[in-house]
This record gives structure tokens, C-alpha cells and sequence, in this order.
């Protein structure tokens, strides 16, 4: 088991900045990923970032160039450095860790969930 604690989400205004930070602990597998998931109202769960064990990111078309991920393995975290954020950014953002059974190649494995942590970009 994985656990998983967002923090650092808020209410800011449009243009500005926000950084959440995700700890996970338990029993996280040598390959991993570690990411943020969001979901806005009425919308379906869609990924925003996602960090590889060894550092490799892949990010949504909508936030390239405005937010970065990034990840301590030693402590288990993962952040989400998020600038020049629009009003459409507003949604709950999700950590996700997902251990791989075998290879990153092989989809085959468990993901984990945090509860969430509220972002609100005004207009």
C-alpha cells in the first residue's frame, strides 16, 4: 500500500503561481511513476504531469511551458510548480503513484490516489 498527501492548493488570481507537493509513503516499487491527475467540474479525471524513477516527464499539451513536475526520490515527494495559471486550470488536483509489476513498458501494475487539493484560478 501507498499512501499519499497533497498540499499547497488555493485560491489565486489569473497569471499567478501555486505549487502543490505530494509525500507518499509505503511500499513504492524501483519503477515507478509519480504524477498529477486533475478533474474539473463535470469534466473527466485527465493527466497533467507525470515523472518517471529516472526523471523522465511528459506533460499535457495545456500546461506545457507553464508548469513543471518534479520529484525527490530519497524523501518520496513529487511537486507541481504551476505558473501563469488561466482560470481554466481551476479543478482538483490529484497525486498519483503507480508501481509497475515488471518493466515501465508494461502497463501491468497498481495505481494510488491522493484525496485531492483544490485549485481555484479567477478571472
Amino acid at each position: 500500500q501507498v499512501q499519499l498527501v497533497e498540499s499547497g492548493g488555493g485560491l489565486v488570481q489569473a497569471g499567478g503561481s501555486l505549487r502543490l507537493s505530494c509525500a507518499a509513503s509505503g511500499s513504492i516499487f524501483s519503477i515507478n511513476t509519480m504524477g498529477w491527475y486533475r478533474q474539473a467540474p463535470g469534466k473527466k479525471r485527465e493527466l497533467v504531469a507525470v515523472i518517471t524513477s529516472g526523471g523522465s516527464t511528459n506533460y499535457a499539451d495545456s500546461v506545457k511551458g507553464r508548469f513543471t513536475i518534479s520529484r525527490d526520490n530519497t524523501n518520496n515527494t513529487v511537486a507541481l510548480q504551476m505558473n501563469s495559471l488561466k482560470p481554466e486550470d481551476t479543478a482538483v488536483y490529484y497525486c498519483n503513484v503507480k508501481n509497475y509489476y515488471y518493466s515501465a513498458y508494461d502497463p501491468r501494475g497498481v495505481d494510488y490516489w491522493g484525496r485531492g487539493t483544490l485549485v481555484t484560478v479567477s478571472s
